[in-house]
């Protein structure tokens, strides 16, 4: 391909967004992005992530997001590279460099050092004592502002915080992707070598350790199922039929539960299920609400053994590496919740929160006939919303609702998973000097396991894919394209779909099995499905394209195999 060549697809031509190769976002981004989403992450996500890898002494800098026809590609840039650099250095020359390069060097020594002092502890107090707090509270007092009672002034400067508000917590999220996920791929880097297991059978040790991918509002559901479980009058309303909203009111008005549904409905109301704002909060989902209360009631979904498979792994590592794996595995399983919690208390709960706001700009600006449709205004930049709102120029109602079709419309598979070329890989460990290996050695093995899919061929009724928990499940498929499906979700459904992000949690209790497309050993849908205990694949590659929703399907984990029933 040439490197000036732009490629077209369904009438769009897709133009690289800078210089050098540059990868579709296809493990956490199923479909284009909103305006502000792109804001957030051309702004958020680049200073989170350089944070971290600064603090970690890694050669990568961060990864540079970019944008074609709003959908997410992103660039690895590493330090000392040229700009748009499209290969990786030859071994020699990335070996005099690294050691004459000023900033290489004292990466080095930064890297060296935070393993020996276990940095990463550091960060998990100042998140648990500094920055989690003052992101819920900062999400609360956004969220308690009324943006109905809002004249059109307020509430474009409203829009104008909310967005500011979703880029700050983009770039909280990133600024703890290291100290997430350094300790995992350190883990995984050594325990695979001493012991010759594989990543799924490794990270079976990390069940339990993450409270938080069980569900956002765990803690509040439980609290309302054990109220309703001692409330005769509760479960009666619980188990009628009716409109889910009804239902849901009902129960937040009464006597004897009223007090912990409302406190669960109010927990989740806000928080979108995907990364994006244009993706439905919770609250707009009741019928998901209402199973998950079902659910938990019915006392699905037990947690696993959190130890299952510990000693049978440890004895296998031999006895000089022992105390090494005891540590490595003490800091991963410290660290772990770490992974989920950070997305989340900021950008899955501002996502919410910018949404809520755009919705009442949309409800306005639909009355006076610039919208054709309220929802249309999660389209809108927050320049474009002040300007429609307070009386100027801005996009016809038409346009936005042509990139409102084109964003729900479209996914990952119209679109070129490379523009250019594809981006290098990190150069092996090996190659740099003795104390930055370790840091290098780690990030990669986990990249290689939150990216990496399985290469087993599909067959038209066997899909294959990586196995993240053990057990075999049959069950109806339930086809999950984006949020507007989660409402149809019932409880035993195996979940199919591309992806899941932290925030499809709503939905967790209900599931039988989960499937994916994409992601690997490390991905969020494995953790989840090992938390929860149940059957899930991931990263089968074509499963959304081979099985139709409601088709049963068996979710084998001893085999990786996913076999359509019909």
């Amino acid at each position: 391909m040439s490197t000036e060549e732009s490629i077209t697809v369904n009438g769009r031509v897709f133009e690289p967004p800078g210089k050098g190769p540059w990868e579709l976002e296809a493990t956490h981004m199923s479909r284009p992005a909103t305006l502000l989403l792109q804001q957030a992450f051309r702004d958020g996500f680049p200073a989170g992530f350089r944070e971290g890898t600064s603090r970690f002494g890694l050669l990568l800098s961060h990864l540079e997001p970019g944008f074609s026809q709003s959908f997410i590609y992103a660039q690895p840039v590493p330090i000392g590279a040229p700009e748009g650099a499209m290969g990786t250095p030859p071994k020699p020359v990335l070996q005099l460099v690294s050691r004459i390069h000023p900033e290489m060097r004292r990466r080095h020594r930064v890297a060296e050092a935070a393993f020996a002092g276990k940095i990463w502890r550091e960060d998990l107090v100042r998140w648990d004592e500094v920055d989690k707090p003052a992101a819920i509270a900062r999400h609360r007092e956004l969220q308690a502002i009324d943006v109905g009672s809002l004249d059109a002034t307020a509430l474009a400067d409203n829009v104008d915080v909310c967005a500011r508000h979703l880029v700050d917590s983009v770039q909280l999220h990133h600024k703890y992707t290291i100290p997430a996920c350094i300790t995992a791929g350190d883990f995984l880097a050594g325990a695979s070598a001493w012991t010759g297991a594989s990543s799924g059978e490794l990270l079976g040790l990390m069940r339990g350790r993450s409270a938080i991918s069980r569900g956002f509002a765990a803690e509040e559901l439980d609290l309302a199922a054990k109220a309703l479980a001692v409330s005769d009058s509760g479960q009666a309303v619980l188990t009628r039929s009716g409109a889910a909203q009804d239902i849901l009111d009902e129960l937040a008005a009464h006597a004897e539960v009223g007090r912990e549904v409302t406190a669960y409905l109010d927990a989740v109301r806000w928080r979108c299920v995907g990364y994006d704002p244009g993706e439905k909060a919770a609250g707009e989902l009741p019928e998901a609400l209402l199973e998950a209360l079902r659910v938990t009631l019915a006392g699905a979904g037990a947690r696993p053994d959190d130890d299952l498979g510990l000693d049978g792994i440890r004895s296998r590592v031999p006895a000089e590496h022992r105390d090494d794996f005891d540590d490595r595995l003490a800091e991963v399983r410290l660290m772990y919740r770490l992974r989920d919690e950070r997305g989340v208390f900021s950008d899955g709960w501002a996502a919410g929160i910018v949404r809520r706001t755009m919705l009442e700009v949309g409800r306005r600006l639909e009355q006076s006939g610039q919208l054709q449709l309220a929802e249309h205004a999660v389209e809108l930049s927050a320049a474009e919303a002040r300007s429609l709102l307070l009386g100027g120029s801005g996009p016809s109602a038409s346009e936005v609702a042509g990139r409102f079709t084109w964003r729900t419309s479209m996914t990952i598979n119209d679109a070129p998973p490379f523009l250019r070329a594809m981006p290098p890989e990190p150069p092996p460990a090996e190659w740099l000097p003795e104390r930055a290996r370790r840091a290098a050695l780690a990030i990669n093995t986990f990249l290689g396991s939150l990216f990496g899919v399985s290469d087993a061929p599909n067959s038209e009724t066997v899909l294959r894919g990586l196995s993240v928990n053990t057990g075999v499940y049959e069950g109806p498929a339930r086809l999950v394209d984006g949020s507007e499906d989660f409402d149809k979700i019932k409880q035993g459904d195996v979940l199919v779909t591309r992806m899941t992000s932290p925030y499809f949690n709503v939905v967790l209790p209900m599931l039988g099995a989960l499937v994916t497309d994409r992601g690997g050993q490390l991905c969020h849908a494995a953790i989840v499905a090992r938390e929860y205990g149940i059957p899930g694949i991931v990263g089968t590659r074509e499963a959304t394209a081979k099985i139709t929703d409601g088709t049963r399907v068996r979710v084998d984990g001893a085999t990786g195999e996913v076999t359509i029933l019909g």
